[in-house]
This record gives structure tokens, sequence and C-alpha cells, in this order.
């Protein structure tokens, strides 16, 4: 009974995981493809269930504005986000009741599960204002945040649930550094969403100069406002070339701090048995989002590409959640109740 009931937890938490994960590059997917409004109301399309109720609608916002944010493809990408979005929550109320109900026998805190379970739910309380707010820039960087938290959250589940390799004495002292690199790569993942969200992909098209300047004229004001609509300044104006690249120029150039720090610190772990895997995973997404990254400034941002760099952020956070795990426990420990 013991085992079938660990199992089914087990099978139930690696396989939010994967959705979690499969999710969070879907929800880009959605944003670079401009289909956050192909759906313009919360939570059916036009008050429907699905794109082929409000066909009408969709149809009459077409002939309005052909080339508008509503089209049948945008509205099925979008709902589709959603339905997957709604199958992780009732699967992570499924991993809270499981860890609640079994908690004993799981050997676990149950404070974890419900922890997820209440990002969840502000992730959805989030997915629904990126709609009501017209993809308002801060409310879409704070979704992808609330997604990447919510990975990390689902990441820190399924690895206390897998044994390592046991730990050197010595290895303990790499856990606040770790610390330090997850705070790092959570504020380059905001700076990114504030790339992407704001379209400022594009706004430096040289590298490694800018404008073929290393400090080309920038306005941090209006590029770092944070309550404003989707194109404009706080005043109502149209945001200028200068804004969108300074939020280019301080995204590109921090990812150099968070690629030498992490990179040295997943190579100085390697020795470790335990850490190597994960420690490995990291470094070679660290040089997947630097091809990825420059890829997407010499070909004009590529969907694929883009897609690709959000999923290997997303892949960091993972590798880093998990060493981060591993050396904040005792092999095959469990928590007692």
């Amino acid at each position: 009974m013991l085992e079938r009931i660990t199992s089914r937890y087990r099978k139930l938490v690696f396989a939010t995981w994967f959705l979690t994960l499969d999710l969070i590059m879907f929800g880009a997917f959605v944003r670079l493809t401009d289909s956050g409004l192909g759906c313009p109301d919360w939570p059916g399309c036009y008050g429907k269930i699905s794109p082929i109720g409000a066909s009408g609608h969709i149809e009459q916002a077409v002939q309005a504005m052909p080339y508008g944010a509503v089209s049948f493809s945008k509205a099925w990408i979008e709902m589709i986000h959603r339905y997957a979005g709604s199958i992780l929550g009732m699967m992570i109320i499924g991993i809270a009741y499981m860890a609640w109900r079994h908690r004993r026998q799981l050997g676990n805190t149950p404070r974890l599960a419900v922890a997820t379970l209440l990002a969840v739910c502000i992730q959805g309380a989030f997915g629904a204002w990126t709609v009501t707010h017209q993809l308002m820039p801060i409310v879409v960087t704070g979704h992808l945040l609330g997604g990447m938290i919510l990975l990390a959250l689902m990441t820190w589940l399924a690895a206390r649930e897998k044994t390592h390799a046991p730990l050197s004495p010595q290895a303990r002292r790499w856990r606040p550094w770790m610390a330090a690199g997850l705070a790092l790569l959570f504020i380059q993942i905001a700076l990114g969403g504030w790339v992407s969200t704001n379209y400022a992909a594009l706004a430096c098209m040289d590298f490694p100069m800018c404008h073929g300047e290393w400090v080309p004229p920038m306005d941090f004001e209006g590029g770092y406002s944070l309550v404003r609509g989707l194109g404009l300044l706080p005043s109502g104006a149209m945001i200028s070339q200068y804004a969108l690249t300074a939020i280019h120029w301080v995204h590109r150039n921090f990812a150099f701090v968070v690629f030498a720090y992490l990179g040295v610190l997943a190579w100085k772990m390697l020795p470790e048995p335990g850490l190597r895997g994960p420690a490995r995973l990291m470094l070679a997404l660290l040089l997947a989002q630097l091809v990825t990254g420059l890829t997407t400034i010499f070909f004009q941002w590529p969907l694929l590409i883009a897609v690709l760099h959000n999923g290997g952020a997303a892949g960091l956070v993972l590798a880093n959640v998990t060493l981060l795990v591993r050396l904040s426990r005792d092999y095959r420990a469990k928590i007692p109740v």
C-alpha cells in the first residue's frame, strides 16, 4: 500500500513538473505570436468555452481589423494555453491533496505542496489580468515570473523525491552561493521578460556594441517606468527608441554577469558526483542561452529561437533549484511531519 501511494504521488509530481515546463514554453509561443488577446475576455472566448462557439464574434473582429489582435488561429493558441493551465491547476490540487492526506506515508511535510497550490492560483489571476489589462507590460512580466516561480516550486517537489550520490561535507559551502545565483537568475529573467513584453528584442541589431557604441544614448526613465500601457509612456506618449534601447542594453549586459557567475559556480561543482548532473546541465544551458540570444539578434528574432531562449531560461531555473535542493538536505533525507 505504501509503495503504491508513493509511486502514484511521484508519477503525479513528475508529470505536473513536465507540464509546467511545457506550459512555460507554450506561454512564450503565445506571447511571441501576439496571441495574448486572441480571445479578448477571460476565462472564455467571447463568453464561450471555445473559439468554435465564438466563431461569429471572431469573424466580425477579423473583418473590422484584418491584422488586429484577434484571429481564429490566435484564439485557438490562447485558449489551448488556458486549457493546459486549467489542467495544470487540477494536477497541483491533486498533489496538494495527496501530500496532505498521505503526509505520514510520504514522509514529507505538505507545506511545499500547499505553497505550490497557492502559487498556481496567483498565476491564474495574473493570466486573467494579462487579458483584462490589455497586455500591460508589468502584468505580463509578472505572469512570466510567476510561471518561473511555479516551475521552481515544482522542481523542488520533484527533486526531493529523487536520490543522488552523497555529498562531501565541503560541498555544503556552495549553498549560499547557489542561492545568490538563483536570485541573479530571476533578476535576469525579469529583465528578459521586460524586453519581450515591450518588444525590445531588436532594439540593438549589432553585437557586441549597440548602435555602433558601447553605451548608446538611452532613456532609462522611460524604459523602466513600470505602470504604463503597452508601447506607451506614463504620459500616454509612444515609447521611444531610446527607451527600448535601454531595456535591451540592460538585459544584454546583465546576461554576462549571470553567465560568468553561474558558469564558474557550476564548473566548481563538477567534481562532486551528487552535483555533477545538474551542474553539467547548467553549463550546457548557459552556452545554449548565449547562442540563442545572439541568434535572435542576427536573425531578427525567429519564433523558434525565441521560444527556445525562453525554454533555456526555464531550464536554468530547473538546474539551479535542483542543485540548491541537493545542497540543502542530507542524502535520502525526508522531512518529518
